[in-house]
């Protein structure tokens, strides 16, 4: 039975670096003053202590999970019957794990007297698969949107397909905020936010590189920094195939003095920069939120795949040649409004940074409202064994889980952990897996379609 005391208990799955980020944070926005119980799930993609740490957001307790062992934990803590079980579960995962875990949640929840809210969401700008994701979140009891536009556009799928909308709740990025910019730095710095799969090919991320190498050259006063998410072997939200890492070290005549690659937190990075400049990287949309000139690449041209036609209409498309030249885009501050960045209030069409923390109440509403019901009816997302007989019993098998969402056999007969010298192989073997994974994404697998290529 869930807590009813002071200080609310959340769970939160995260499946990445970025999803953990806002899974944390997001729980700390709509319940202030809680115990937070991180849970990682384990996978290609699970962060490491390095990524955890640059990503800052803390939990009183965290390890990493099988599915089916959190909703093992899930159905336990829910059948304490002591009123200090779960009062959320945010589960920050990629779209077919929140179906895996919605179905896996209402089999291991469906004869408790009362269950925790479910909350899910996106870490950033929806730019593709939105029917997708939407339909394959669609069971939690809240959904949240990082922006007004998503919140329409969300609203718009459910209604779409006869499911349910009003688990859509309007709200913002959890990790916009830092100090608001005030001006130029010495050295005046442009920041490149790379990203791990945009652009995809090698010629497009070596020309990406290459022209910031050039800015750096030819404004030897500026510091030029190529912000990275990962380090070569580590995997984030997405895979990364061409690292800038490796990229860089065939750049002609190296990287000069003042262009570097640089790791660390976003936010601290931020709190030096000039000019940020990116693709379509959700930093983007941190930088706005401080008041940072800010410049959406047009080099590629705007196309879906690259995720900047989200940026259409926001002041922020640019091309290196424009920065070369001096050019510092001007955002457009009713885009801004409607993206949920510096969200505003009222009648007037400025967004401003001060309403930001307003952006939450509705969800904040809403979640206490559904924690303090006597009871909350079962989950139950759009997709069944009835409306998705062909697809969703696979995404629940990848997961471990029948087509009714319990375990399937032999899923839990292992014990989740071990001591001793069994552990240490078994993370030993799990590691070298890991390895073995990630050097075929990174080195065979483009090799492979080269060759298909000839």
């Amino acid at each position: 039975m869930p807590s009813r005391t002071s200080t609310p208990r959340v769970a939160v799955l995260a499946d990445s670096d970025t999803r953990w980020k806002w899974g944390a944070l997001t729980a700390y926005r709509i319940q202030p003053g809680i115990r937070l119980d991180g849970y990682l799930l384990r996978g290609r993609a699970t962060p490491t202590v390095r990524q955890l740490d640059e990503v800052g957001a803390r939990a009183d307790s965290l390890r990493e999970i099988r599915g089916v062992d959190f909703l093992g934990d899930m159905e336990r803590d829910a059948r304490t019957g002591d009123g200090s079980g779960y009062d959320v579960v945010v589960l920050a995962c990629v779209g077919g794990a929140v179906q895996a875990m919605l179905h896996g949640l209402a089999h291991a929840w469906r004869d408790t007297p009362r269950r925790p809210v479910v909350v899910t969401g996106y870490v950033g700008v929806v730019y593709e698969k939105l029917a997708d994701g939407l339909l394959l979140r669609h069971g939690a009891d809240v959904v949240l949107a990082n922006s007004r536009h998503d919140a329409d556009r969300f609203r718009e799928v459910y209604r779409g397909v006869g499911a349910d909308d009003h688990s859509v709740v309007e709200c913002a990025l959890p990790f916009l905020g830092g100090a608001p910019y005030t001006g130029e730095h010495d050295p005046y710095t442009v920041v490149f936010a790379a990203q791990p799969s945009v652009p995809e090919s090698r010629a497009d991320r070596s020309y990406l590189l290459r022209r910031a190498v050039e800015h750096a050259r030819r404004h030897p006063d500026r510091e030029v920094l190529i912000k990275l998410r990962s380090k070569p072997g580590e995997h984030t939200t997405h895979i990364e195939e061409l690292p800038y890492q490796k990229l860089a070290t065939k750049v002609p005549g190296q990287l000069p003095g003042n262009c570097r690659l640089v790791y660390g937190n976003m936010g601290e990075v931020l709190d030096r920069t000039d000019l940020m400049v990116t693709v379509s990287s959700t930093a983007a949309l941190e930088s706005l939120h401080r008041g940072i000139p800010t410049a959406v690449l047009t080099d590629l041209g705007i196309r879906e795949a690259l995720g900047n036609h989200s940026f259409l209409g926001s002041g922020c498309l640019a091309s290196w040649d424009e920065l070369d030249a001096g050019h510092r885009p001007e955002p457009d501050q009713g885009w801004l409004a409607r993206q949920g960045v510096a969200p505003k209030q009222g009648t007037s069409s400025e967004a401003r940074p001060e309403d930001y923390e307003r952006a939450f109440d509705a969800a904040r509403a809403r979640v206490t409202e559904l924690r303090t019901a006597d009871r909350l009816p079962p989950l139950t997302p759009y997709y069944t064994p009835r409306t998705a007989p062909g697809y969703l019993p696979g995404i629940l098998a990848r997961h471990g889980l029948d087509p009714h969402g319990e375990p399937l056999a032999g899923h839990q007969d292992a014990p989740e952990e071990t001591g001793g010298l069994r552990r240490i192989v078994r993370e030993t073997v799990r590691e070298a897996a890991r390895g073995a994974y990630r050097h075929g994404v990174q080195r065979v697998a483009p090799a492979i379609r080269r060759w298909g290529q000839l």
